[in-house]
């Protein structure tokens, strides 16, 4: 039988072994003070070097965009030489690395935003049910309500764009490989795409072009940084998380996906509708088969697709050709090996979902490899 999997793929500028990718994967295990990755995330990604592309957790482009607790940024010295840590001991294993960049949008708190301020959305909107992860008095996590945001001015829009752009060449100097523009999960640029988060009557409101703008506007700024070959970008077309959805997702994700295709990025980065926050839905729109058929008419270049894929799965939407890399959450926490279990067909560790966000090695970087 031919293994899909282990057939290889270029991306931009960069030839991939195979194409089980390690999807980005919210950890909250950055250094304090200042959120900077230490030696423990370096021993966390060098294991797991033998992917075929690790994207990183996702990483704040700013204090304004941080969203959760004990989240690495990538806009200080620091923190781009805690990333540089990382890169080289990847580079050192053979792998190639992307990080992705990440603004939280409405889905944070005050205690993370420059002086106590409310978090910034396109509209004032409150999030249905929305809470955020954060650390109490005694260091501890505790989950707590988002508050009502406010709305971002065109000065503050533009601020961001330039946060992107140099979180970019902060990832450069990380000596990266690549970035990913994380615009999908609810997060602030998916807010701006969606027609539930977004009231703007301004040119980042209203029509689909208008909702699509930032977005847009951010990745020509990445683009005009680091190079088309060096960018891609995440959706989540059918989201559903923190109160998100679209009145018109084929049409909404279709011109984004021919505006980015005509950008000629790395590859497109698509979320399957089957998993919500961290939650498998059962239940998710049936209209999702059509539109990622439709999306991958728009877009002609290279497609990753995430989502409660497993080896079976995985192979079966390469083999029909619904995408051309697919990208493993879970199981790669809990199977550092995770290329070369599937290529042996050798039962996975299974993860302790305890240990997903904040803690020490356990769970982190003392699960076994099959040597």
């Amino acid at each position: 039988m031919v293994m899909n999997l282990f057939t290889p793929i270029k991306i931009g500028r960069k030839a991939l072994k195979h194409r089980v990718a390690m999807a980005p994967l919210t950890r909250s295990r950055a250094g304090q003070p200042g959120n900077v990755p230490t030696a423990m995330n370096v021993e966390y990604y060098r294991q797991r070097a033998g992917a075929a592309l690790i994207i990183s957790e996702a990483s704040q482009i700013s204090q304004q965009g941080q969203g959760y607790a004990w989240t690495p940024g990538i806009y200080t010295p620091e923190q781009v030489q805690g990333w540089k840590a990382v890169s080289d001991a990847v580079h050192r294993e053979g792998g190639t690395m992307f990080l992705q960049l990440w603004h939280v949008g409405r889905i944070s708190h005050p205690v993370f935003q420059p002086n106590g301020g409310l978090p910034v959305a396109p509209s004032a909107l409150a999030v249905p049910d929305g809470k955020t992860f954060i650390a109490d008095e005694n260091g501890n996590g505790v989950w707590a309500s988002v508050p009502v945001p406010q709305a971002l001015t065109f000065e503050g829009i533009q601020a961001i764009i330039s946060d992107y752009r140099a979180a970019a060449r902060n990832a450069m100097l990380a000596d990266m490989d690549g970035v990913e523009i994380h615009a999908g999960n609810g997060y602030l640029l998916d807010q701006f795409i969606d027609s539930n988060s977004n009231k703007r009557d301004d040119i980042y409101g209203g029509s689909i072009e208008n909702r699509a703008r930032f977005l847009l506007e951010v990745t020509k700024a990445v683009i005009e940084e680091v190079g088309a070959d060096r960018v891609s970008v995440r959706l989540t077309p059918m989201g559903r998380f923190m109160g998100m959805g679209d009145e018109t997702p084929e049409e909404t994700f279709g011109y984004i996906a021919r505006q980015l295709d005509m950008m000629e990025i790395a590859y497109l980065h698509l979320v399957e509708p089957a998993i919500v926050g961290i939650v498998r839905d059962e239940n998710y729109d049936p209209r999702w088969d059509s539109i990622i058929k439709h999306l991958r008419a728009q877009y002609t270049g290279v497609v990753m697709l995430a989502g409660g894929y497993d080896e079976q799965t995985a192979e079966a939407a390469l083999a029909s050709g619904r995408g051309d890399i697919i990208a493993f959450g879970r199981p790669f926490i809990a199977n550092p090996d995770l290329p070369a279990r599937f290529k042996l067909g050798a039962p996975l560790n299974l993860a302790n979902p305890t240990t997903f966000f904040g803690g020490g090695e356990s769970g982190y970087i003392d699960y076994s490899n099959l040597s």
